[in-house]
């Protein structure tokens, strides 16, 4: 059953109820049952005859809901009214707007599957994709359906269009990961000093010797420790909710069912020395390293746009510029922006990628 908010010449806001079955058993017991923000512009109220509009898929970053993207905002736009105004202003044709509600315990996904999150790239593609093409009245098919997010949803977004391509049309990645040995590496040693704090015994003075039988990768029980300790509170800290990425990360990029809470580690928690069969693992999921290998793919799409701000505190402009450099290489036309801003406050961006998007999938 659908309910419906926010009725005007703005659009409608519909909140669907969807019980996936891909998360049905997820390894963090996150729930599977979701609600579902639905946003029909204006025209579909006005023409409900047979009109069929495109449909565009919102995949927010770590720490965030498509929930996030419809609420009210202070001084400025949700996405609902942005994209309303771009309609009204004749810079976007009418979509249809979905936005999936992807948290979890960890924090978020990158919108791939794994077994230690959860099958997340099948929950779009398998499950709410075709959940909304029966609702709704879309363009049911890869050529009128793109995908954009920012940061872990801009990673998504592109890898999206490179392993999903049959499912999604036209792709923008706002500020997405990418070359990670310059976005994750740097902030590992912080990591490790969070994770510290939950080691038993604490460290006392004297030659280090490794712990008998810890495997490579494998926790010794604080990363467990840490990740109990963050659900037992409401507020964690700056600090806790990076090092908490770090472990979503590692949980996305490299699961494994019989290691310690589902994943391994790319870093040695008592050395700091990177553990470099695991973090080839990483490395694997890196857009940078793909492009080759998705080529084909990428070049089916109706069209790519990757922006970046050039003072992005996680350095991601290098792996964007890395980014669309391969893709130039490659021969993959796509559109590349940077801005003068950081990582931060850059919605404002999708005044460019969503009309970008509409044009390519109309």
């Amino acid at each position: 059953m659908a309910r419906k908010q926010a009725v005007s010449n703005s659009g409608e806001l519909v909140i669907l109820e969807h019980e996936s079955r891909v998360l049905r058993d997820n390894a963090l017991g996150d729930p599977f049952i979701r609600k579902l923000p639905v946003w029909l512009p204006p025209q579909y109220s006005n023409n409900r005859g047979d009109r069929r509009f495109p449909v565009l898929y919102d995949l927010v970053g770590y720490t965030g809901s498509g929930w996030s993207h419809v609420a009210w905002k202070n001084f400025e736009e949700n996405l609902p009214e942005r994209a309303a105004r771009l309609i009204h202003e004749r810079k976007m044709g009418p979509c249809i707007l979905v936005f999936p509600d992807c948290f979890t315990a960890l924090g978020g996904n990158q919108y791939i599957n794994s077994t230690a999150i959860g099958r997340y790239a099948d929950y779009l593609t398998k499950e709410l994709i075709p959940f909304v093409d029966r609702q709704f009245r879309t363009l049911a098919d890869r050529d009128h359906r793109g995908c954009f997010g920012k940061s872990s949803g801009g990673y998504g977004a592109i890898i999206h269009g490179m392993k999903y391509a049959q499912y999604w049309g036209a792709v923008a990645d706002h500020s997405g990961d990418a070359y990670f040995d310059f976005v994750y590496q740097h902030d590992w040693p912080n990591t490790l000093n969070e994770l510290a704090k939950y080691r038993m015994p604490a460290f006392k003075s004297g030659p280090w010797h490794a712990k008998a039988n810890l495997r490579p990768g494998h926790d010794d029980g604080r990363a467990r420790r840490f990740l109990e300790h963050l659900w037992s509170k409401n507020s964690p800290s700056g600090a806790e909710v990076h090092a908490l990425m770090n472990l979503c990360m590692a949980a996305t990029y490299d699961p494994s069912p019989s290691a310690p809470n589902g994943f391994y580690l790319p870093y040695d928690l008592e050395t700091g020395e990177r553990i470099e069969a695991r973090w080839k693992k990483w490395l694997a999921h890196d857009p940078v390293n793909l492009v080759a290998k998705y080529k084909k793919e990428l070049k089916s799409l109706r069209g790519i746009f990757i922006d970046c701000g050039f003072r992005d505190q996680y350095h991601i402009h290098y792996g964007c510029r890395q980014l669309s450099q391969q893709l130039h290489k490659a021969g993959i036309a796509h559109r590349y922006e940077e801005f003068d801003d950081t990582h931060s406050g850059i919605d404002y961006r999708m005044d460019v990628s969503l009309p970008f998007l509409s044009r390519a999938l109309r």
